[in-house]
């Protein structure tokens, strides 16, 4: 996403997936959700019974995308937290001791909204706030086939990118494509990602990069719909 999202729109009753989504019509659901549905399904188990609890709570839902879903074990600390209403930011950095290099480092900021009404609405992951290193291609939303085109800027010193295609029903990527030599001031990067057996209705994009002190020092995401 880029750095400036679009501020969140007001919600929609519950109860359908049909016309404007209740993230608001600039969002896509990314996790850990796929569609209204599920949310609000949770949001009974929860009212019934104390299901899951965290899914109340940006900070552990940002953790739980990053180390679950995308697989980013090193990277399990907030760093940052801005919450405003129904839109959260965290930020989450690596898991080193204080003091250590790289300990004050953002590896990316986690934007999530409320996926549905009322108060203990569960947090919906619907992208990331990029700065020095973004992915802009394909379009957020957009509708994509395989092969896609991914790209974005950089700014770094001997980066090496890696891309992932990913989706909540699969446990391993669904397309790869490494290892992108990249560096210099917001230089442009890009490459090409074949993916395969595509089911959930949104995808995930995700660029990362690292070596220096760890495998993946920062990422960045996307949304893309399947079409």
């Amino acid at each position: 996403m880029p750095a400036t999202t679009p501020r969140t729109p007001a919600p929609t009753a519950p109860g359908s997936d049909a016309g404007t989504p209740p993230l608001g019509s600039a969002f896509q659901p990314l996790w850990p959700f796929t569609t209204f549905a599920q949310a609000e399904a949770w949001q009974q188990k929860y009212r019934s019974g104390g299901h899951q609890p965290w899914h109340l709570d940006p900070e552990r839902t940002a953790l739980a995308f990053t180390q679950g879903y995308l697989g980013f074990k090193d990277v399990g600390r907030v760093t940052q937290r801005t919450v405003t209403g129904r839109d959260a930011r965290i930020g989450v950095g690596l898991n080193l001791p204080p003091g250590a290099e790289g300990y004050r480092s953002t590896v990316a900021v986690i934007h999530l909204v409320r996926y549905g009404a009322g108060p203990d609405a569960p947090w919906e992951v619907v992208g990331t706030d990029d700065t020095t290193f973004s992915l802009t291609a394909p379009a957020y939303g957009s509708a994509v086939r395989s092969p896609i085109r991914a790209g974005g800027r950089i700014s770094g010193v001997d980066e090496s990118i890696r891309v992932d295609v990913r989706q909540p029903s699969s446990t391993a990527p669904i397309g790869a494509s490494c290892c992108i030599p990249a560096g210099g001031n917001a230089q442009p990067w890009n490459t090409t990602v074949s993916f395969t057996g595509a089911s959930d209705p949104v995808l995930t994009v995700v660029a990362s990069t690292g070596g220096h002190i760890s495998d993946v020092e920062r990422f960045t995401v996307t949304a893309v719909r399947t079409g």
